[in-house]
């Protein structure tokens, strides 16, 4: 994908679409060198802080909503993201042994963070 192709990432949300810039690098199959690997790995890391943001967000959107602390940590719920990220993961080409650990690990830490925001809205 060319570095305009990758410029801007359209990401639909609910009935508005958010637009997450991606500073432009080189695709990776053009680096040639070591510093442009990590161009593109920075571009791409700072993208996802912004995604992550927004998912943020929502950890922040639940507490509001949730009106039993103890619906907060959802097994079934978690699974269903997991095997969600997982089907989208093959499909993308991304490896499961990557996006399943960190999937997991930014579902328990969202977790963390919206019990602590359920605490702060509501005792």
């Amino acid at each position: 994908m060319s570095s305009s192709a990758l410029a801007a990432t359209r990401v639909a949300a609910a009935s508005d679409a958010t637009l997450i810039h991606v500073d432009p690098h080189k695709a990776p199959a053009d680096c040639t060198t070591m510093a442009e690997v990590r161009q593109g790995v920075d571009a791409l890391d700072r993208a996802l802080v912004r995604l992550l943001v927004e998912r943020q967000g929502f950890m922040d959107a639940a507490a509001r909503i949730k009106q039993d602390r103890n619906v907060v940590h959802d097994r079934a719920r978690i699974e269903d993201v997991v095997a969600k990220v997982k089907a989208a993961a093959r499909e993308a080409g991304l490896s499961e042994a990557i996006a399943e650990p960190v999937w997991r690990t930014l579902i328990d830490r969202c977790i963390a963070y919206e019990f602590n925001a359920w605490d702060q809205l509501k005792r």
